[in-house]
């Protein structure tokens, strides 16, 4: 299979805020994802989509270092933020994920910590101090995941009070305490009902505007409501996760250039 080029991106007057040129993510040597280029627009939604076992979430947690967490990773090629390689000593990892958040398929606050508490917990673990600031950018982050309304009256309450919806919009908020330029998120609404899941797909809209958004679903529907750019990736021979196509989510789902894109859009596997 011929290996999707960087600069084989959509057209666009927005610069890439980050660029992911020949990666390839190996467990005990042996990959998970290989051979995968394209790039991340700024204030854009970028959708990866494919079937389970496809790389996407490997992928996605690779973009800001977590799939470290897991013994024997490696990776080849690079993943550049701002034109800086994530994976030099010239970005500490700690800096690197204030940088670049993420949101978890199934919302993950710390139940029995305040909901101020929760939002705070990522400006106090990078060091500020100064409640003031403090409780500024909570406001804000609060308010930009959509959630201060409904909780600005009840912010000492356990966040595990909260419903599904309201924790995982409470994740997204603390996240965003920190001022990231990317936001991933992996399925973030998989663990949600219709009603929460339309709240966060709106609520990506609203925040592309001011962060870069990488979003995981196994919901085609989904990809093709909230993202801009849409990769689509698929388990190759070696059972490693190759990219198969990456353009415009209009042109993927409207008129794609792979047979096998064809055939995933119209459902015939997958």
């Amino acid at each position: 299979m011929s290996q999707v080029d960087i600069n084989q991106v959509p057209s666009s007057t927005t610069a890439p805020v980050m660029s992911i040129d020949d990666v390839t993510v190996l467990f005990s040597a042996k990959p998970a994802v290989k051979n995968v280029s394209f790039a991340v627009e700024e204030k854009m939604v970028t959708s990866m989509i494919g079937p389970s076992g496809s790389g996407k979430t490997t992928l996605l947690r690779s973009m800001n270092r977590l799939h470290e967490m897991t013994v024997g990773a490696t990776l080849t090629g690079s993943i550049k933020l701002d034109g800086t390689d994530i994976y030099s000593s010239a970005i500490p990892l700690t800096v690197l994920r204030s940088r670049i958040g993420m949101v978890f398929q199934k919302p993950n606050p710390f139940p029995t910590m305040s909901i101020f508490d929760n939002v705070a917990s990522g400006l106090r673990f990078i060091g500020f101090k100064d409640r003031a600031f403090v409780e500024e950018a909570v406001e804000r982050a609060l308010v930009s995941a959509a959630l201060w309304d409904s909780v600005k009256d009840r912010m000492k309450n356990a966040a595990g009070t909260l419903s599904g919806g309201e924790q995982q919009r409470l994740c997204i908020a603390r996240a965003l305490a920190v001022e990231p330029e990317v936001l991933l998120m992996d399925e973030p609404t998989a663990s949600l009902d219709p009603i929460a899941t339309q709240q966060i797909e709106e609520l990506t809209q609203t925040l592309k505007e001011v962060v870069t958004i990488v979003i995981v679903t196994h919901n085609m529907q989904q990809a093709s409501r909230v993202s801009d750019n849409c990769a689509f990736l698929l388990m190759g021979e070696d059972r490693a996760g190759e990219l198969i196509e990456f353009d415009t989510t209009d042109k993927i789902f409207n008129n794609p250039k792979d047979p096998r894109t064809i055939d995933y859009i119209a459902g015939r596997f997958g």
